[in-house]
Order: structure tokens, then sequence, then C-alpha cells
């Protein structure tokens, strides 16, 4: 179930990847088009590198305990942004889905593996 779980999320970061591309070229703005593919770019190489490491979880773990952290920080900009009222306070619901996700690959990777979450972080899995 986990392996499919970081499979499918894996596979969604894509066509979110897509949509962002989509988002800066159709609306292209100065101050926003390179943040905007170079983010839409990091999705895509994600997700891939998320479905590829879930073809193998004991081994690539640390690939999805750092995706899990990247997550956490997402999490941590909305959570920094909408008090100071740069961002819209309906986006505390990517912090729920994004926040929900990093917990499940950082403790699903440490029930998986037996390593500790330093261990997982330092690739030391072995």
């Amino acid at each position: 179930m986990l392996r499919k779980f970081v499979l499918i999320t894996g596979f969604l970061d894509i066509p979110i990847g897509l949509a962002t591309w989509a988002a800066a070229i159709l609306e292209p703005q100065d101050t926003h088009f390179g943040a905007l593919i170079t983010c839409g770019a990091f999705l895509m190489f994600a997700g891939a590198a998320l479905m590829w490491a879930s073809q193998d979880m004991k081994v690539r773990a640390p690939i999805i305990v750092w995706q899990g952290l990247v997550r956490l920080t997402a999490v941590a900009a909305i959570v920094y942004m909408v008090p100071k009222g740069i961002a819209e306070s309906w986006q505390y619901a990517i912090c729920v889905f994004d926040g929900t996700i990093a917990l499940v690959y950082i403790i699903g990777m440490i029930k998986h593996t037996g390593a500790s979450f330093p261990q997982l972080l330092l690739a030391k899995t072995n």
C-alpha cells in the first residue's frame, strides 16, 4: 500500500508540473516566469524520481524522505505567507494535503526500512 501511495503521489506531481508550466506560458510575467518554469520542471523530475524510488523503497528510501522534507518546506512557506497577507487562506488546504503526504513519506520510510530519521537523511540505510 505504501508503495502504491508513493507511486501515485509521484505520478500526480507530473501533471501539476505541467500545469505550472502552462500557467507560466499562458500568462507570462517577468517576475514569475522563470520561477514557475523551474518549479514545474522540479515537480516533474521529483514525480519521476518518486515513481522510480517506489520500485525499490528499501534502497531508495532516502529519496522519498527528502521529498517529504520538500513538501514540509511548502507547508512552512504557506504557514508563513497567509498571515502576512501574501497568500490566500484557501492555501491552508495545501498544508493539509502536502503535510499529510510528507508525514506518510517520512514515517512510512522509517517503518519500512527500520532505519532512523538521521540514517535516512544521510542515506545510511544498509
